[in-house]
């Protein structure tokens, strides 16, 4: 049973290397027919914010972005499509990341092997979100001490 939500499944994919993923989606694909209906794609996405006394859009900065969506034909009705997009400027990593989507979402042929390479990297996410909130943890600081050593 598939107990982490999609929408993990690709900061989960993004813990191991990139050519492994490309080589998990290229072994599990040997027997299916691949087609895209978007193309896989590098670019860049913007991000844009409101200001706050005017409420004009303005534009902060901008970020890596590739994305991809296929569908998955192995034949005696086992099809399904699947997307992706990462923060990454590497079209065949969302390609890759498209494939592992589709076959975990619809279980096709190799899901299991999918599914324990997500398992594996949101093991890996949660040790470092872990890690991150202890270092956080120990920069905090408490103002109202502050006001007691004035006087």
């Amino acid at each position: 049973m598939i107990n982490i939500p999609q929408k993990n499944w690709i900061r989960a994919f993004t813990a191991h290397p990139k050519q492994d993923l490309i080589q998990l989606a290229e072994t599990l694909t040997h027997d299916a027919v691949v087609s895209f209906s978007q193309l896989p794609q590098a670019g860049l996405g913007l991000i844009t914010l409101q200001e706050s006394a005017f409420h004009d859009q303005f534009y902060l900065g901008e970020f890596p972005l590739s994305s991809c969506q296929v569908e998955l034909d192995y034949g005696a009705d086992l099809c399904g499509t699947g997307h992706a997009q990462v923060m990454a400027d590497d079209a065949e990593l969302a390609k890759a990341l498209a494939i592992l989507d589709g076959i975990l979402a619809h279980q096709l042929p190799g899901w299991q092997q999918v599914f324990a390479y997500v398992q594996q990297g949101h093991e890996q996410r949660a040790q470092l979100d872990l890690q991150r909130k202890k270092i956080l943890a120990n920069t905090r600081v408490d103002f109202a001490t502050l006001d007691a050593a004035e006087c």
